[in-house]
């Protein structure tokens, strides 16, 4: 099965989880925040003057920003460690996260492969094994790569006949990766060592002689805040340097564009997907490699898909014909046949129309199509024929997700992980020919689900836009406007927040608390329409809706101001930082992550610029005025009572960078006029949250747990 282009560029913000706390009052006193120099400058912006006074943040090795993160990451840590439950906290997470965690298996040829951590180790392991029944073995320890965990296996290829692995590691949470080859059968490492790689997967040819691959020009001096652009495909042979790599596309004329290439089943063809920014549409060329054993990967790569008007996925081919899942005039998407020799549109075939629930994902298993479907925003898994005749439905457990499925065309079997709040991450095997599916690796945990519920509320945003939320709590809870709620959000770039199991909810649901989360537009539960109703100018209704849930939440007696925390990483960090400004009566803390605070500038940096398709430019004078509205950092008003924040970023973040929540922070801190604190935790030798140690992902949530304790004055057992 293969995954979203968007996959590789994991665009969705880390679901940091809820948080909690334990012991005793609300801060009573302003606390003596770190000095933050007010500096002179302002932009002129279309001829409206805007202040930047803590630019001097944004460079994060400078002195004096050293000095300020370090006095801030003080005052934080004496904060914290004043809390007396803050060490029973992280006890309780640290026994609930020791179970064996398990992925789906995949089969090439003679060996399976899967990852498995044994509990509490900071990354998991890959191991292999001949049969499903055979002992098996570690081929790849992350663990074995750096002591503290921060090197994380970032990108995985084996190539065809299971004789080498292909990898990419990122260190201390960087989107950088470096890529090596490993011998499958002796587990070590060959001398092939590729760098300045980004967003990119590999893909095998079929004659294991090398793999295709994406990267970028080396950068400067400033590798974690340069900006990010020109990437090329390039093809790299086992056993030579990467200076020696063939070039096999780039396009000089377009610096904004990504590209990544993928090997199809028959080895025919090298499909190259190409995309700009995170806009949905892209464009799909092909290269025709010739004869499979022998591959020729520097020829003429032909435009196939070039009008830049929806999005398309490649699915598998026969031969010529290509089988693609579109949006176009379908915006819960349908799968078409386009055949390569005769690419006119009026010979396009439709194999699966679009129908009532949104196609997220199809690959062929078995010589069949297996569709991933959302239904309000919980998964259906679909057997459809390749003529598009639907075959059935594969029952799940319950409401919850489909985290992932792997299989190969021929495969007579496929795997997958279902999930949902209170369903720990369990693999299933389907077996085609007997059409059963049968539990394979299922988690033992030490919590007892049944005293818990999931329930399904809809409620009425601002516009009058019905919302779907998940509402996860003790079963007979009374609504008395009594118990502390969490509400976490995230609305944007067509990600859709489904069902999934999280160690730190159990945490939140012992103590009586409530797990609140709402799908609110520019996410992907309903479509491309959901999506676009929370884009550029309509970025708005993406804080109604939240703004509504936790108003829903408040009327419908589950809560009370005091008691609602609100949390969200990334695009979800920028959306409690424009819930916090606009809003801040309506909550009792807020836990904003890595977000993307300072509207105006945020392209700017990195991989920022990309992010411009989903929320507009400053540099745009039909732009500046909606993004300027909601800014979160040009939105605090000195002298409001801000609800009690703690603010976490990661001095390595290079796709959010860490200037957002620095200068955010200043800002905030500034303004307080209440007694509540403004706080911010930086994190070091981390990133944006991807492959972040399981010892960090505990500390964290232990201290994000100790600081709501302290704010919404809860007692901790």
């Amino acid at each position: 099965m293969r995954r979203s282009r968007y996959a590789s560029l994991a665009w969705s913000c880390l679901l940091i989880g809820p948080s909690l706390g334990g012991p005793a009052r609300a801060a009573a006193q302003t606390l003596p925040y770190p000095a933050a120099r007010r500096g002179d400058v302002v932009d002129d912006y279309h001829g409206t003057k805007v202040p930047d006074p803590y630019r001097w943040l944004e460079d994060p090795d400078a002195p004096e920003t050293r000095t300020w993160i370090d006095a801030e990451n003080r005052l934080t840590e004496t904060y914290l460690a004043a809390i007396p439950a803050r060490s029973r906290i992280r006890d309780r997470l640290t026994a609930l996260w020791n179970y064996p965690k398990y992925g789906a298996p995949f089969h090439k040829v003679d060996r399976y492969f899967f990852f498995k951590n044994d509990g509490l180790q900071n990354q998991a392991v890959l191991y292999q094994q001949p049969s499903l029944t055979a002992d098996p073995a570690p081929l790849l320890d992350p663990n074995l790569l750096a002591a503290d965990g921060t090197v994380a296996l970032s990108t995985l290829a084996v190539s065809d006949d299971a004789r080498l692995l292909a990898y990419g590691t990122s260190a201390s949470g960087s989107d950088w990766e470096e890529f090596r080859v490993r011998d499958v059968t002796t587990g070590r490492d060959l001398a092939d060592h590729l760098r300045w790689i980004k967003f990119s997967g590999a893909s095998w040819t079929k004659d294991g002689v090398g793999f295709f691959y994406s990267r970028y020009p080396e950068p400067g001096d400033k590798a974690l805040t340069d900006v990010n652009r020109f990437q090329r495909v390039y093809y790299h042979r086992v056993g030579t340097d990467q200076a020696t790599d063939v070039l096999v596309y780039e396009r000089p004329d377009q610096p904004d564009w990504g590209m990544n290439a993928e090997v199809t089943d028959d080895g025919r063809y090298a499909v190259l997907t190409v995309w700009l920014g995170t806009d949905r549409r892209n464009r799909v060329y092909y290269l025709d490699l010739g004869d499979a054993g022998h591959p020729q990967v520097s020829g003429t790569v032909v435009r196939l898909l070039d009008d830049f008007d929806a999005s398309y996925s490649f699915v598998g081919n026969d031969g010529p014909v290509f089988y693609l899942m579109t949006d176009l005039a379908a915006p819960r998407k349908r799968v078409i046949a386009i055949d390569t020799r005769h690419p006119e549109r009026a010979g396009w075939r439709e194999l699966i129309a679009q129908g009532g629930d949104v196609l997220e994902s199809v690959g062929i298993v078995h010589d069949t199509f297996v569709a991933s479907y959302l239904h309000d925003a919980h998964s259906v898994l679909r057997l459809v024929a390749l003529d598009g005749r639907f075959l059935k439905d594969v029952e799940l457990p319950t409401l919850g997700t489909v985290s992932a499925v792997t299989g190969e065309r021929k495969d007579a079997e496929m795997f997958y992980v279902f999930t949902s709040f209170l369903y720990p991450s369990t693999v299933f095997r389907y077996d085609f020919t007997t059409a059963r599916t049968s539990v394979f690796k299922a988690p033992e945990i030490a919590f007892d689900p049944s005293s818990y519920e999931t329930e399904q509320v809809f409620y009425r945003s601002k516009d009058g836009t019905r919302v779907p939320m998940f509402l996860t709590h003790k079963k007979g809870l009374v609504r008395d406007g009594s118990h502390p709620t969490y509400l976490y959000g995230y609305g944007g770039f067509n990600i859709s927040l489904t069902p999934s199991f999280s160690v730190a909810v159990l945490v939140w649901l012992e103590w009586g608390g409530i797990y609140a989360v709402p799908n609110l537009r520019g996410g992907g539960e309903y479509g491309e329409e959901w999506h676009q109703a929370g884009m550029h100018e309509k970025k708005q209704n993406v804080f109604d809706d939240f703004l509504a849930a936790a108003q829903y939440l408040i009327d419908e007696r589950y809560t009370a101001p005091r008691l609602l925390a609100i949390g969200g990483g990334s695009n979800g960090g920028l959306l409690v930082g424009a819930a916090l400004t606009q809003r801040p009566e309506l909550f009792g803390a807020a836990l904003p992550a890595v977000g993307v605070m300072d509207m105006l500038r945020f392209h700017k940096f990195t991989i920022g610029w990309a992010w411009v398709t989903e929320y507009g430019s400053a540099d745009s004078a039909a732009q500046f005025p909606y993004l300027l509205r909601y800014s979160p950092l040009h939105n605090i008003r000195p002298g409001t009572s801000y609800p009690a924040t703690l603010i976490t970023t990661a001095d390595h973040d290079d796709r959010v960078v860490p200037g957002h929540s620095f200068k955010f922070a200043a800002a905030l801190q500034a303004a307080q006029a209440g007694p509540q604190p403004v706080l911010i935790e930086i994190e070091t030798k981390a990133g944006h949250g991807a492959g972040k140690p399981t010892s960090k992902v505990i500390a964290e949530q232990a201290d994000r747990f100790a600081f709501l304790a302290r704010a919404l004055q809860l007692t901790v057992p």
